[in-house]
C-alpha cells in the first residue's frame, strides 16, 4: 500500500480527498505544519511514496519545508500545491525540484494522476512495455522463420534491439525483468541461429559476378560504404565528417542518439553488412580501400598486413583512402585521424576547426578498447557484466568524452556527420573445440589456417576464400566461423579457456550484432 504524506494548515477541509483517496487503497498521513510534517518524513519507520504539500501555511513556509524534505528525503516526490501563480513562487518550487506544482482549487482526478505519474508510473509502463512486447513476440519469431532478404534481417535486429533496450530500462522486480530479457534473448539465440543458416547459403552468391554491385541480390557491404555513403554527400558539395567508431553495435548507436540529437538531426538511419571476418583487419580496411581484403593483397601488398605478422593490421588507412580517391578520380583532399587518446581529440577539434578538407574521418577505438579490458580485466567485467551494462558504459564514456565536444562543435562548424563502425560485437557464452595448425590465428571467432577440424555443427567454413574475396595464406587454408554465441577453444586447457571467454564481448562471426551494423547521416539541427 502507498503512503501518502499530505501537508496543509487546513487539512480538515481536504477530509473528502483523504476519503476518496483511501477508498483507493491509499494511505494517508496529514500535518498541519511544516515541522510536523519534518518529523514524520524523517522518521526511521517512514514509508512516505509522496508528498502533496501547501505553499502557504504559518511558520515554516511550503519552500522551507520543500528544501528539508529534499535534504532529508531526495528520493521522495513532492507535488507543490498553491493558490498562488506568481512567476516567481513556480520557478522557486521548480529549483527545488518539486516533482509536480498544483494550482487551488484541485480535484481528486489531478491527485490521482499526480499518483499514477509519480508513484506508479514504473509499475504503468513496465505492464504496458511487457505485454506490448507478448503481443509482438509471435510477429518476430513469424519474422525469423520467414525472413529471406538482407532488409528483412535488419528488421529483425532493429525490434530485438528496440525490445531489449525498453525492457532494460525498466526498473521493475529483479525476477519479472528477469523473465521477460530471457524471451528476448531466447528470440535472439532464435534469431542467431537462423541467420546464420541465411549466410551460409547466400554469402558466397554475393561475391559472383552477377552480383558484383550492391542490389537486390547483394547488401551494402564494408567494401561499398564509402561510395554508397560519403561520395553522394562529397558531390552536393556538403562537408563531411566520417565517424569510424570500431565495435559499435545498433543497439549501442541507439543508447548515445538522445545526447546527439541535442544538437543533429538524423538525415538518414540505416544498416549495412559487415564483411566475413567482422573483424578490423578485414571489414575496416575494406571500408577504406573501397576493396575486398583479396583485393588489398593484389592490388597494394604493401598495405597488407597477414594474419601472422606482429605490425598493427590497421597502420595504412589514411593510404588506402588515398587508393580510393585516386581510383574513382576524385581530387577532394581529407584528412584522417585516429584517436585512442582524449589529449589526440583535443588536437582533432582544433584541427577540423580551420579544415579546407571537404573529406574529414575519425576513427574511435574506445570501444574495441572497452570490450578488450572487459575480457582481461575483472573488475571490468563485473562493470559490463551483460549487454545493458555495457551499453551504460558506452554511454557514460561518450557523455564525458571529447569525443562529445568534436562532434558537437562539427554539428555547430555545419559538418554532415556520417556515423558508423566496421563491425558490431556479441557475447560469447559456448566454447567449441577446433583443431588446427600452429600458425592458425588467435582470434576466437573465427580462424583461417590449415587443416582446421572441428566438431560442431554451428560453424559456418570457407573451403575457397578467393571466392568471397579473402587472402590465402597457403593453397589449402580455409576459413572456419562461430555462430550464434559460440567461440573456438583448442582442446589443450580447453576448461580453463572456456572459463575465461565466457561472457566476454568478441566479434570476427557470424551474428546480428556483428554483421548488421548502423550506418547513420546527421546534419546539424535548425
Amino acid at each position: 500500500m502507498s503512503q501518502i504524506l499530505w501537508v496543509d494548515d487546513e487539512i480538515d477541509l481536504l477530509q473528502p480527498y483523504i476519503i476518496y483517496l483511501k477508498g483507493k487503497g491509499y494511505d494517508v498521513i496529514t500535518a498541519t505544519n511544516g515541522e510536523d510534517a519534518i518529523e514524520v518524513i524523517s522518521s526511521q519507520q517512514s514509508a512516505v511514496s509522496i508528498v502533496f504539500l501547501d505553499e502557504n501555511m504559518p511558520g515554516m513556509t511550503g519552500l522551507e519545508t520543500l528544501q528539508e524534505m529534499k535534504r532529508l528525503r531526495p528520493e521522495v516526490p513532492v507535488v507543490m500545491i498553491t493558490k498562488s501563480e506568481e512567476e516567481h513562487i513556480m520557478e522557486q518550487a521548480i529549483g527545488e525540484k518539486i516533482a509536480d506544482y498544483l494550482i487551488k482549487p484541485v480535484n481528486p482526478s489531478q491527485i490521482l494522476l499526480c499518483l499514477k505519474k509519480h508513484v506508479h508510473q514504473q509499475a504503468i509502463v513496465s505492464e504496458q512495455v511487457q505485454q506490448n512486447y507478448r503481443q509482438e513476440w509471435g510477429d518476430i519469431s513469424y519474422m525469423i522463420d520467414t525472413a529471406s532478404t538482407i532488409e528483412e534481417w535488419q528488421a529483425i535486429e532493429r525490434a530485438l534491439s528496440k525490445w531489449d533496450l525498453e525492457l532494460a530500462g525498466l526498473e521493475q522486480e529483479q525476477a519479472g525483468r528477469a523473465g521477460m530479457h530471457s524471451l528476448v534473448e531466447d528470440q535472439r539465440t532464435q534469431a542467431n541461429a537462423a541467420f546464420a543458416k541465411w549466410i551460409a547459403k547466400n554469402y558466397e552468391s554475393w561475391f559472383s559476378a552477377v552480383s558484383s554491385q550492391p542490389s537486390a541480390v547483394r547488401p551494402v557491404m564494408s567494401h561499398d560504404l564509402m561510395k554508397h555513403a560519403v561520395f553522394p554527400l562529397l558531390d552536393k558539395g556538403e562537408k563531411v565528417l566520417l565517424c569510424v567508431i570500431d565495435n559499435f553495435r545498433y543497439d549501442q548507436w541507439k543508447t548515445i542518439q538522445p545526447l546527439l540529437s541535442e544538437f543533429y538531426t538524423v538525415r538518414t538511419e540505416s544498416q549495412y553488412t559487415s564483411i566475413l571476418p567482422t573483424a578490423t583487419q578485414y571489414a575496416r580496411n575494406a571500408i577504406f580501400s573501397g576493396l575486398l581484403p583479396l583485393q588489398i593483397q593484389q592490388m597494394f601488398p604493401q598495405y597488407w598486413v597477414e594474419e601472422g605478422d606482429e605490425e598493427s593490421k590497421n597502420q595504412h588507412e589514411k593510404e588506402l583512402v588515398q587508393t580510393l580517391l585516386d581510383r574513382y578520380r576524385r581530387r577532394e583532399s581529407f584528412n584522417y585521424w585516429k584517436v585512442n587518446e582524449s589529449d589526440f581529440c583535443e588536437r582533432v577539434i582544433h584541427q577540423l576547426k580551420g579544415s579546407q578538407a571537404p573529406l574529414n574521418i575519425v576513427v574511435l577505438n574506445f570501444i574495441d578498447m572497452l570490450s578488450h579490458s572487459r575480457t582481461e580485466s575483472k573488475m571490468m567485467r563485473e562493470l559490463a557484466n551483460d549487454e545493458s551494462a555495457y551499453r551504460s558504459l558506452t554511454l557514460s564514456w561518450f557523455r564525458h568524452s571529447p569525443i562529445y565536444e568534436l562532434l558537437r562543435l562539427a554539428a555547430e562548424w555545419g559538418y554532415t556527420l556520417v556515423l558508423t563502425t566496421d563491425h558490431g560485437t556479441t557475447r560469447v557464452k559456448n566454447a567449441v573445440q577446433i583443431v588446427a595448425d600452429k600458425n592458425t590465428n588467435t582470434n576466437i571467432r573465427y580462424k583461417v589456417g590449415k587443416a582446421l577440424n572441428c566438431s560442431s555443427k554451428n560453424v559456418f567454413s570457407i573451403e575457397q576464400p578467393k571466392r568471397v574475396g579473402l587472402p590465402c595464406p597457403n593453397v589449402s587454408s580455409s576459413y572456419a566461423f562461430c555462430t550464434g554465441s559460440d567461440f573456438f577453444a583448442y582442446p589443450n586447457q580447453f576448461n580453463y579457456y572456456a572459463q575465461y571467454y565466457r561472457n566476454t564481448f568478441q566479434h570476427g562471426g557470424i551474428s546480428l550484432e556483428e554483421m548488421i551494423i548502423p550506418l547513420v547521416t546527421l546534419v546539424q539541427k535548425r
